[in-house]
């Protein structure tokens, strides 16, 4: 009786350990590769598990020093092997192309990403693919004309028309559409590239991802006729330049517009008239700023006065040029280059001293410490296309970097170029001053990118376009 009784106790321990921990004797599955940022806590999160699940199924790891490219072992996901890799959706990936080129199950990589519709393919967010080994996916793409058919693309292709029908999950040869992008297991054709955009487009792309308040956006585009590209994000209608065969667009991400999705709409004219585009949601994140109050002269924070001055600086970085006079990095503007007063993008409420008067901003850029009379230096080469005094920015000098670029440096002490010189990159331009909206002596520099200013910094730690 005894010995039954222990038998029931240890069966009942068991089925009750299993059941709370059904994961943890686990040692077989998918493995996830860590990405820079991740945490386990977020790892755990995103596949729906805790961080003990985690522990407990890879007993080896330190919680506290991930590294990037360790390998997790995920608990819990019955039926799925190989490797979890993590890939940035872009400009031109749908749920549909997704399939074709990677060859996955849409069940697998719904399950994986708890995707609920096909247009939650936002561009930007992680998408979690399984690759099997031996698994094979697609580059070369190609969409069939008009009454086109998978036979004659086979035949000019050197494939087949059922294989072709089995890689895009066509119901047969007969089901292409003309204009549908299709993967082909041709490699040869170096035009092709990985994108579900309309045919016309060789390729198309937006980064850096994900897109950040603040950020500085590069867009290229290639067509196969070189046909003239258009495009707009969010409410900003891109301006595009050539070179080297691509069509170059540089849009800055305003500071306080709300994090969500925005449209990323591109298009292009054939000769015949005829237009293809592609439109696709893009996820802005926040910027993450800090907050701070200062006490400032009244007359700086006057509508009367703040209004017109923020109406001229934008009329004057407004244009764009299509030269383009930087090449390569640019370099800091300052004597102390790596000491900082205040960040971009700072959340700002300025109070007027020794009245009431309040208003609200952001900082619209990067302030450098440093005492009255330092030198500073022009970042990039570019045109001289403001020199004057004014109110809130005091002794103000603008240069037109060219394609939309421009810098401002405000609160100069003395002004040392004119309207119309043309600067080199390490140029002396101005003294530091404390003239304006200030609370002491200090450089102020900005970066306009298409009418929207951006984190000065960005442009100091990575070359544009």
């Amino acid at each position: 009786m005894l010995k039954r009784l222990i038998r029931f106790l240890l069966t009942a321990l068991f089925v009750l350990n299993t059941a709370v921990h059904p994961v943890f004797a686990q040692t077989e599955g998918p493995v996830y590769i860590v990405q820079p940022g991740d945490t386990l806590f977020a790892i755990a999160g995103r596949f729906n598990l805790t961080v003990n699940d985690l522990i407990e199924a890879n007993p080896s790891i330190d919680p506290g020093s991930l590294a990037v490219g360790q390998e997790l072992l995920i608990p819990g996901l019955d039926g799925l092997t190989g490797k979890l890799e993590t890939e940035v959706v872009t400009f031109g990936d749908s749920l549909r192309s997704l399939l074709r080129r990677t060859q996955v199950s849409e069940d697998q990589l719904r399950r994986l990403n708890r995707l609920i519709s096909p247009s939650e393919l936002y561009v930007g967010i992680n998408l979690i693919l399984p690759v099997q080994e031996g698994q094979t996916s697609f580059t070369a793409r190609f969409s069939p004309a008009p009454a086109e058919s998978l036979f004659e693309i086979a035949i000019k292709q050197g494939s087949d028309p059922w294989a072709l029908a089995s890689i895009n999950k066509l119901d047969g040869a007969w089901a292409a559409l003309p204009a549908d992008v299709l993967y082909s297991p041709n490699t040869n054709d170096e035009s092709s590239s990985a994108s579900g955009l309309p045919s016309e487009f060789v390729s198309a792309s937006i980064s850096p991802l994900p897109i950040h308040q603040g950020s500085t956006e590069v867009i290229r585009a290639r067509t196969a006729g070189d046909t003239p590209v258009s495009a707009i994000l969010a409410d900003s209608t891109l301006q595009f330049f050539s070179e080297n065969g691509e069509q170059i667009a540089l849009q800055g991400i305003h500071a306080l517009l709300e994090p969500g999705l925005y449209p990323l709409k591109i298009q292009t004219t054939l000769p015949d008239g005829s237009v293809q585009s592609f439109e696709q949601m893009v996820v802005v994140t926040s910027g993450n700023y800090l907050e701070e109050e200062l006490v400032v002269d009244p007359a700086t924070i006057d509508p009367l006065a703040t209004e017109p001055e923020n109406i001229t600086i934008l009329s004057v970085v407004s244009p764009s040029t299509p030269v383009r006079y930087w090449n390569g990095q640019f370099t800091s503007p300052a004597v102390y280059p790596d000491q900082f007063t205040s960040f971009f993008g700072t959340r700002r409420i300025y109070h007027g001293s020794g009245t009431d008067q309040t208003i609200q901003g952001f900082h619209g850029g990067l302030d450098f410490s440093g005492g009255e009379g330092l030198e500073i230096f022009a970042p990039a080469p570019g045109r001289v296309v403001f020199a004057a005094p004014l109110t809130v920015r005091g002794n103000a000098t603008i240069i037109d970097h060219g394609w939309g670029v421009y810098s401002g440096f405000w609160h100069q002490s003395e002004l040392l170029v004119s309207v119309g010189d043309f600067v080199e990159q390490g140029q002396v331009i101005g003294l530091v001053g404390g003239t304006g909206r200030v609370t002491g002596a200090h450089l102020h520099w900005e970066v306009w990118v298409n009418g929207a200013q951006v984190n000065p910094l960005e442009w100091l730690n990575q070359i544009f376009p």
